[in-house]
């Protein structure tokens, strides 16, 4: 049986390699991504190796209860780092001012401006011998004073400064303009993957990043044979306890190694995602095939049955045959995988988040993986064919026609679809009440969704009889040849139904998703400008903030009618929500906010006022008085203040309105605003003016000047990751049903050479066969793209209630176009799939057809 086995291989390898590439997709897909995040996670535990390899004990403040940012600190400073240098196994004490800073390149573009990380300033501390080992000079020297600074080669580069050139850059609030007087390099994997580096002087560094005359870190080595952990506990023993601590390097590599597993597991999940769609397709394509091959062999295993084969040699002959296959698509998606790792830094854009290079890394896990899916699912798919061909008898298997399913099969098929979609239809149905994406509404929409998808693919061979024969009046527009077509559909709709299941698959995921892409982008694009009056929005990057002098400025600018500062922070009853501080004087100028009760002039210390949706969760009306806190620091906890208003829901507003002299003191940055909204004379928008209000804040890398149409872009950009996910999962669908269609129609015209051969004896030309060949394809498609498509906008559909809770101005807004695209690829598809059947079927001799069949 085994030899039977590779002997039935052999023999049908053309069609099983194309099985075999469904299955090598997905195992593609699930072997790059955990080589990818092996290679990764390999990579930064050797950077952070080494950058802490110097590293044995590092020392940073703490922060006691109740204490200021200033006396967090105050312990670190030269007085501390002369004591640590007497501790027994030190070896040198290297302190440092370091932070995080953000620079502009010199046309003035921000550089990593809305990343929150991979913006590093540090101290140049020079040794005895008058260098810095951490920043050699490769240019230049060392800077000197407040007015200059070096930055890192890789940075200046990237920036396009040349030595002499002026720095633009910012910590927070005003912005410092220093000369470059200096290139340095560094071992710091985080500045070699693509960060940016700037180094000040000793007092300049320690004014931004901690207090003049201290430190942010000490960091310690230790002498030949000390033990890190030891040295560790020596050191606490010195240190104030309620104001520094000491932590080892290898617990600081570790805690690295930590973060750069997470971020690259996440990475993971788009792969993933496409290694799921491409393996469930390929399951149908896998059945479909085998259960063809079967019922082609019939013969075959009846007559091993007849020389003596028992039902479980037949099980297992197929079964082996599906092993093999799933074998040969293991090796060949193990190897594509390693291409896929290889490529998915630069598709997934990974640099942002300074992920270092490195050597792939093949893991054992990823091996198993591969052989684990590729086999496994292969073998998995072909058990139920192997099942039937095992029930073939002898005497039965010598029919020449195949039988059709009898009604008590067809009669349950129906019952249990029709049940399934009924379920399905009932769980998503369910949701028509719901206004909010929480866990439980999620996990019902999946669950409908998927169980609505399995009840089509169940009930699809009945569908295939009256959605074919509706189609067939369009191919009846092509006389004889569209009647054959559809008849030949119809006559073994189990097969037409699952051919056309890969397709459906694909077609209802990408349908799905378009609707919610399209619904979505414009909810973000009406929710962006939404509640606004003022023309620009000057806001504050990454939890930063704006210059207090900056408001006049901007008020003084020609053209500007209103300049509102607003300050956020987070306003705590219960949960954080945020809280914007708005001057009511003139907030009606700049925002667009509709009271059903209260108003907002009557803002002042200790009171608010709430959205709807806010004043609904918390029970309250205008007029009543809440406990809370606002801020998320130190500070006045549960602080009575009257609910002076409940306004409609406004994005501009956000949660809660409240004073803004109130809110500064609590904000993210003590006294600090993160908005400033603008409203112009005549509502005049033009570049000149958003050049000149980017003067106004000394074109600040960590602000940003934006008029409302380029808000409306910027929330576009949201759901761009969602548009490449549909067209991944389209391309993906679309191969694996042309691999199935090019194997269902190669066999079908294996199957009907005789047929073919009296077509052609009774004068059909040899265009009309290819045209037959080609309508049948075309119906087949048709049938899955319509099951599809009804599938997904269904599900889109009634999902809107799970969306609109989370963006109020979501509709139901299907993007005709995209499913018109999606409609004729697929139709393409089909034809395409089927042309080289249809070749070799008009290729065929009528007589010799007849002959051989």
């Amino acid at each position: 049986m085994l030899r039977t086995a590779l002997r039935n291989v052999l023999a049908h390898k053309a069609r099983l390699i194309m099985t075999a590439l469904a299955v090598c997709l997905g195992v593609a897909f699930i072997t790059g991504s955990l080589v990818f995040a092996d290679s990764t996670t390999a990579a930064y535990r050797t950077a952070m190796s080494q950058d802490f390899a110097d590293i044995a004990v590092s020392v940073t403040p703490k922060s006691p209860p109740g204490a200021s940012p200033n006396e967090q600190s105050s312990a670190l400073d030269d007085t501390l780092v002369r004591k640590l240098s007497t501790v027994p196994g030190v070896a040198s004490v290297h302190p440092a001012a370091d932070g995080s800073v953000t620079l502009s390149a010199k046309d003035g573009t921000p550089m990593r401006a809305d990343s929150m990380q991979g913006k590093f300033g540090d101290s140049y501390l020079p040794g005895a011998d008058g260098k810095d080992s951490r920043y050699p000079l490769t240019a230049g020297r060392a800077p000197r004073d407040s007015g200059e600074v070096a930055l890192d080669r890789g940075t200046a580069a990237a920036g396009g400064y040349e030595l002499g050139d002026t720095v633009t850059l910012a910590k927070d609030g005003p912005v410092l303009k220093k000369r470059l007087v200096g290139l340095v390099s560094t071992k710091d994997s985080r500045v070699n993957a693509g960060g940016t580096l700037a180094v000040f002087d000793k007092a300049t560094a320690q004014k931004l990043f901690a207090t003049p005359g201290h430190y942010s870190k000490i960091d310690l080595t230790a002498s030949q044979g000390t033990d890190q952990f030891e040295l560790a506990q020596r050191v606490t023993a010195v240190l104030p306890a309620d104001r520094a601590e000491a932590t080892t390097g290898s617990a600081q590599a570790n805690q690295q190694s930590v973060f750069i597993s997470t971020k690259t597991h996440s990475y993971e999940r788009l792969p993933l995602i496409f290694a799921v769609v491409s393996l469930f397709i390929g399951t149908f394509l896998i059945i479909n095939t085998f259960t063809m091959l079967v019922a082609r062999r019939s013969r075959e295993i009846a007559l091993l049955r007849a020389i003596g084969a028992t039902r479980r040699q037949v099980v297992r002959s197929v079964l082996a045959e599906a092993a093999l296959v799933g074998l040969g698509a293991s090796v060949l998606g193990f190897l594509l995988g390693l291409g896929v790792a290889t490529v998915l830094p630069s598709v997934l854009d990974t640099s942002g988040d300074l992920l270092p290079s490195g050597p792939l890394v093949i893991g054992p896990t990823a091996i198993l993986a591969a052989l684990a899916v590729g086999v496994g699912v292969t073998v998995l798919a072909a058990w139920l064919p192997s099942r039937r061909a095992a029930r073939i008898a002898p005497i039965e298997a010598m029919r020449t026609a195949e039988q059709p399913p009898s009604a008590t099969v067809s009669r349950i098929r129906g019952i249990v679809g029709l049940v399934m979609i009924a379920l399905g239809a009932g769980l998503m149905f369910s949701l028509s009440g719901a206004t909010s994406a929480t866990d439980h509404n999620v996990y019902t929409a999946m669950y409908g969704a998927g169980i609505l998808v399995v009840g089509l693919i169940v009930l699809a061979p009945l569908l295939a009889g009256p959605v074919i024969r509706l189609l067939g009046k369009l191919t009846a527009r092509f006389g004889v040849v569209g009647d054959l077509a559809r008849e030949n559909t119809l006559r073994d709709r189990r097969r037409t139904a699952a051919t056309a299941v890969a397709l459906m698959i694909s077609t209802a995921l990408v349908s799905g998703l378009a609707v919610i892409h399209q619904s979505s982008s414009q909810a973000l694009d009406a929710q962006a400008a939404a509640g606004l009056s003022a023309d620009y929005v000057i806001s504050a990057r990454n939890m930063t903030s704006i210059d207090a002098a900056a408001i006049q400025r901007i008020a003084d600018v020609p053209g500007v009618r209103t300049a509102s500062a607003v300050a956020d922070s987070v306003i705590i009853a219960g949960n954080a929500e945020p809280i914007s501080g708005i001057d009511p004087k003139n907030v009606d100028d700049v925002m667009k906010l509709h009271f059903l009760s209260g108003s907002a002039k009557d803002l002042g210390p200790g009171k608010i006022a709430v959205s709807h949706s806010w004043a609904r969760d918390h029970q309250v009306t205008t007029g009543e008085q809440i406990k809370a806190s606002i801020g998320s620091g130190t500070g006045d906890r549960d602080k009575p203040y009257t609910v002076v208003g409940v306004y409609q829901d406004n994005p501009t507003a956000q949660d809660v309105l409240g004073y803004r002299a109130e809110v500064q003191q609590h904000s993210y940055l003590r006294d600090s605003v993160q908005r400033i909204l603008v409203r112009t004379t005549d509502g005049a928008v033009s570049a000149d003016l958003e050049k000149q209000l980017r003067a106004a804040v000394s074109n600040s890398p960590l602000l940003k000047v934006q008029d409302r149409a380029q808000l409306v872009q910027e929330q576009a950009g949201v759901a761009g990751d969602l548009m490449t996910m549909v067209f991944g999962l389209l391309a993906i669908g679309v191969l694996i049903s042309a691999l199935g269609m090019v194997n269902t129609f190669a066999m079908s015209v294996s199957e009907r050479t005789r047929e073919i051969g009296v077509l052609r004896a009774i004068g059909m030309d040899r265009s009309g066969i290819r045209r037959m060949i080609l309508l049948e394809a075309v119906c087949v498609a048709a049938f899955g793209t319509l099951l599809g498509l009804a599938g997904g906008l269904f599900g889109a559909w009634k999902v809107s209630g799970l969306a609109n809770g989370a963006i109020p101005q979501y509709s139901f807004s299907p993007p005709w176009p995209t499913l018109a695209l999606v409609v004729l690829l697929s139709l393409a598809v089909g034809a395409a799939a089927a042309a080289l059947p249809a070749r070799r079927a008009a290729a065929l001799s009528p007589l010799r057809a007849v002959a051989d069949a």
